[in-house]
């Protein structure tokens, strides 16, 4: 979808650029897929920050999302494409010839009318599903499961997507969008295409109280505060922080590697690019 800019009449009117939405459905989501959700704002259950600056935003209720497509071999068609104030991507509301709804992924290139299967069997379409090991070499996918049955957990925000790049016995080879070369069981269920929105990662905020509504708080520099509030305050006039970047805590950001999954880095080829 293209993006939109608006006239300069407020200086955030100015800078401000959004996905256009005049081609998304314009009434409100399926009653009987929707959930509540609740707001935590970062809190544990003890009620303790563990997740700084989330806070406020406006109310939302949860789509239920079809991640695992495991109606076999029943085709559906596309209603209409949503918008999902849960996620970047946008939805797309199926309805199966056995008169069941759900949302799924809009791939790009889904629209209204559009055909899509979970099978052994299917085309190799946009939002069609299919096994890792039916899927041609080289195909663009998304919603990628990691365990067979568990649903899809790779590729899944706007404009996301993976590669098939080679096969190894009972595993596929999957070239991710960091870089990364996992293999992944050929039994485990993906999508064709790519994630609708590409141009998400074009928009520009263009006001904090944007960034307000959409749940996130401010985020204060370490070099803007006093030493005992972060490595990196103090010091006579502005400095740059005198050290290499860390967290509040100590720890080294931008970079550090923090993975500690041992079991499964037989599964990782490559590493993402840094």
């Amino acid at each position: 979808m293209p993006l939109k800019t608006y006239k300069p009449t407020t200086p955030s009117q100015r800078g401000f650029v959004s996905v256009d939405k005049s081609g998304l459905w314009k009434g409100k989501p399926k009653k009987s897929l929707l959930a509540g959700k609740k707001r935590n704002s970062g809190r544990n259950n003890l009620g303790r920050i563990t997740s700084r600056r989330i806070g406020g935003g406006h109310k939302k209720k949860y789509r239920i999302i079809d991640f695992r497509r495991n109606k076999v071999d029943v085709q559906g068609v596309v209603e209409r494409i949503e918008y999902d104030p849960n996620r970047s991507a946008h939805l797309a509301l199926v309805k199966y010839d056995d008169n069941n709804y759900s949302y799924i992924l809009a791939a790009q290139g889904l629209r209204k009318g559009s055909k899509v299967i979970s099978s052994e069997g299917a085309e190799i379409n946009p939002g069609n599903t299919l096994p890792l090991k039916k899927i041609p070499m080289g195909t663009t996918i998304h919603n990628i499961e990691m365990k067979p049955g568990k649903g899809g957990q790779l590729a899944r925000s706007a404009g996301s997507a993976a590669q098939l790049i080679g096969r190894d016995g009972k595993y596929a080879q999957i070239k991710l969008g960091s870089g990364e070369v996992r293999l992944i069981l050929s039994e485990c269920l993906a999508s064709i295409g790519s994630v609708s929105n590409p141009d998400k990662k074009n928009t520009k905020i263009g006001k904090a109280g944007r960034n307000r509504w959409l749940g996130r708080r401010p985020s204060v520099r370490g070099v803007a505060m006093n030493p005992i509030d972060h490595p990196h305050g103090g010091g006579e006039g502005r400095t740059s922080g005198g050290r290499h970047p860390v967290t509040p805590w100590g720890k080294s950001t931008k970079g550090k590697r923090t993975r500690i999954n041992k079991s499964t880095d037989q599964f990782i080829l490559r590493r993402r690019k840094k």
